[in-house]
């Protein structure tokens, strides 16, 4: 059997096949793969080698740290080989690299950062417009655009808290020529982001609402004003996570007249359940696309509580064209920036697909 490998160019590093077959060692010189030219490379399986079921593999650069990946720069799920002996071809379209997301320099978004005013709010908060890297190449194009929370997670060196990595995602999805939007990340208010982020009243009364009318009706207008965006509801859409992810969605069912795509991790749904009422009584969507995404080992109710907000938009009976909702569920997953992080590319390519 031949198994033949194409893939990015202009990378060095051998490359192995690891497997059931020999106890998932990356570097096994017995499967190294034969370099053909650039990007291809073949490994003949030789008449000794026969197995009577299908063998779990992957690919790799000669050590887990530099581990195949997928389009969006995650871990790959298992190969599986069928016992069948004739040529198989594989494609590769990422590698890590040394442990770390990899990422294409000359794609890497421009990033113009600035203060706004928040009247809603009486307060001052630095927001940083994350643009596609050919912005300024391209003087006629114009852009969908995401608003995000919590900008100090997002890029560059992150928080004590992690790394969503987004400027590094969006140069594999540039480089693919995907999802080219731009991206208008809004620092958090530090001790006061919960009290912010939260539209009801729990132990002191939310100014979610307040924070949500700033991004309609203050943020959006001077962004539409001061970028080429294509402003329409359509292409517009909101994005954050834990709390984030709550006002997220609260956002989006106040206004769904200027939000028409939603990006909501991990939400906080356990601190606000008056959150289902008001997506029965308030969402009224046209042309909505909305991304849910939780971890199983985040808390018991995370979901329970995203299936259930799920069923509830669903239960009203829109139109199937009117209303997408795609639940993401990873049982493994954990509620951290890293993971939010891997889980972006994914939800902003089908958004915007």
């Amino acid at each position: 059997m031949y198994l033949e490998l194409n893939t990015i160019a202009n990378d060095d590093r051998p490359v192995y096949i690891s497997g059931d077959f020999c106890n998932w060692n990356p570097c096994d010189e017995r499967f190294l793969m034969k370099k053909v030219d650039e990007g291809n490379y073949f490994l003949d399986l030789n008449k000794d080698f026969t197995f009577d079921k299908p063998l779990r593999y992957k690919y790799t650069k000669g050590g887990w740290e530099h581990v195949e990946l997928d389009i969006f720069g995650n871990t790959s799920q298992n190969r599986t080989l069928s016992p069948i002996f004739e040529p198989h071809i594989d494609h590769v379209p990422l590698w890590r690299e040394n442990g770390f997301t990899p990422f294409f320099p000359e794609y890497m978004p421009i990033i113009e950062s600035f203060e706004v005013e928040i009247p809603q709010l009486k307060k001052i908060r630095d927001i940083s417009v994350v643009l596609p890297s050919d912005y300024h190449l391209m003087p006629e194009k114009k852009y969908p655009v995401v608003y995000m929370h919590d900008a100090q997670n997002l890029f560059g060196k992150g928080s004590v808290y992690g790394n969503w990595e987004i400027d590094k995602r969006l140069s594999l999805l540039k480089k693919q020529g995907k999802s080219d939007v731009i991206i208008v990340a809004i620092n958090h208010g530090e001790e006061d982001r919960q009290v912010e982020f939260s539209p009801y009243k729990n132990q002191v009364k939310g100014q979610g609402m307040r924070y949500a009318t700033f991004i309609v009706r203050t943020l959006k207008p001077l962004i539409d004003k001061k970028y080429r965006t294509q402003p329409e509801r359509q292409h517009t859409g909101i994005g954050g996570s834990s709390m984030g992810g709550l006002i997220s969605i609260y956002t989006g069912m106040m206004y769904p007249e200027a939000i028409g795509r939603l990006m909501v991790f991990s939400p906080s749904l356990w601190t606000s359940p008056k959150i289902y009422f008001d997506a029965v009584e308030f969402f009224n969507p046209l042309d909505t696309k909305i991304y849910l995404y939780g971890g199983g080992k985040e808390s018991e109710s995370m979901l329970p509580n995203i299936e259930k907000l799920k069923e509830t938009i669903e239960g009203q009976g829109f139109e199937s064209n009117k209303i997408l909702i795609k639940a993401e569920i990873d049982p493994e997953g954990l509620h951290n920036e890293k993971r939010w992080g891997q889980e972006f590319p994914k939800a902003l390519d089908w958004l915007y697909k």
